[in-house]
């Protein structure tokens, strides 16, 4: 039934030429199937749906995030660099940047857009960061085709503002990181998007708490042989004796020759318990999450557990690192910079593994030459050996030599005698 305004709404965003209205996609959230309302704030009622935003958000903003510059060699970390101290220590002077970055994420997973004004100073650089939620946000463009941003501030949550109502930034002074979209510009809402099946999730609680409100009992009807003068009384008397889970197990007693018979279904029979568990799984598949994560150990084993664990980084957070590193290096590095510096999320930390495989992969690359002492040593986070003893230096096996050297060693060896004999037979 609601296929053709949906369908009005795509088409009139794809030609992004004038305006997004609506960009928080307030017009997803709402109903559902289930009779629940789903919007961002219920929605995170639901401990699956915290459970994964809460696991993404602290994963990427527990990531190292440091400022790089090409170099002959490869790259090395700027520290001087302005965006070295926003970044890696604090966005702003109310923040640090695991929380600025943890916010946005959240943001990002829950609206599908993260947002964050720019403060520069007059040569253009950036000196602070401040978050702006998305739900107040709206893109527009212009009759020259720029995009601008449309802010409506009703609350202070922003210091650089000192004026209710709307507020209009140039595309360089937001930071916006997009999600999943349909246009490459405005990401849509997992939340809006799946609004189903989190309002099922919603149900399922809503129903499980309801049932050990009610003494964890079904419901059911008494029966009585006569006519009841006021059924209301009775009703009333049989539930504030026996309902409510502290009223649970008491013994019941029916006056006047009445019957009790249940008529509800039992948790069990209805499979209350699995319907619970496959939607805690549904909201995992919506964010990628493995489900040992949020709980779920039953695929789970000592054998497979590391591996479920290295999937995650490779396949669920390194394309969000991704998208955060080239929105970073878009929106703050300035135009002459781009081609001289880069902005790097580390996951490093997170592929390593147990002890006893690190030390062996360290082995192998000592001995084969592509690591240095120093190098496993920054890797672990240790203080470098100095250079005069030795700690830079790269050595490799002397077993090993190439295929054309083969041989040449016994060759060597052997031309004495092979003159002595052909001396003697000359003789």
């Amino acid at each position: 039934m609601n296929i053709p305004i949906l369908t009005k709404i795509f088409k009139a965003r794809d030609k992004p030429s004038d305006y997004y209205s609506g960009s928080n996609y307030t017009f997803l959230f709402g109903g559902t199937t289930s009779g629940k309302i789903v919007n961002e704030f219920t929605a995170m009622q639901t401990t699956a749906v915290y459970s994964c935003v809460r696991i993404l958000s602290e994963a990427l903003a527990s990531l190292p995030l440091n400022v790089y510059r090409y170099s002959q060699g490869g790259k090395e970390r700027v520290y001087d660099h302005p965006l070295y101290h926003i970044l890696h220590d604090e966005p702003n002077s109310e923040m640090t940047s695991f929380v600025f970055r943890e916010t946005l994420m959240s943001h990002l997973l829950i609206w599908g857009n993260a947002y964050a004004q720019i403060i520069r100073d007059g040569a253009g650089r950036v000196v602070a960061l401040y978050p702006l939620l998305p739900n107040k946000m709206e893109v527009g463009r212009d009759k020259n085709g720029e995009i601008f941003y449309i802010y409506s501030r009703n609350s202070d949550e922003n210091p650089n503002f000192k004026d209710y109502g709307t507020v209009i930034l140039r595309k360089q002074d937001v930071l916006h990181i997009p999600g999943l979209g349909f246009d490459g510009l405005v990401g849509y809402s997992p939340i809006a998007m799946a609004k189903n099946a989190v309002g099922m999730t919603l149900a399922c609680e809503e129903y499980g708490a309801s049932f050990f409100a009610n003494g964890a009992n079904p419901g059911g009807v008494l029966e009585h042989p006569g006519v009841l003068k006021d059924p209301k009384k009775v009703r009333d008397s049989w539930n504030e004796v026996y309902r409510g889970t502290n009223n649970a197990h008491k013994v019941a007693v029916l006056e006047e020759g009445m019957k009790y018979q249940q008529i509800g279904i039992p948790p069990e029979e209805a499979q209350f318990l699995e319907t619970r568990k496959f939607q805690i799984n549904e909201i995992a598949r919506l964010y990628r999450i493995p489900p040992h994560m949020v709980g779920d150990l039953e695929k789970s084993s000592f054998s497979n557990i590391e591996q479920q664990s290295l999937e995650f980084v490779k396949y669920t957070l390194d394309p969000w690192v991704i998208r955060w590193e080239q929105a970073l290096q878009r929106s703050l590095l300035l135009p002459r910079e781009k081609t001289e510096y880069f902005i790097k999320l580390n996951v490093d930390g997170l592929l390593r593994g147990d002890y006893q495989s690190r030390m062996n992969g360290y082995s192998i690359a000592r001995q084969n030459g592509w690591l240095s002492a120093n190098d496993i040593r920054e890797m672990e986070d240790m203080n470098p050996i100095p250079d005069e003893e030795g700690g830079n230096l790269y050595l490799i096996n002397g077993n090993m030599t190439k295929l054309k050297d083969a041989g040449a060693f016994a060759n060597t060896a052997n031309a004495p005698d092979t003159q002595i004999q052909q001396k003697g037979s000359d003789a």
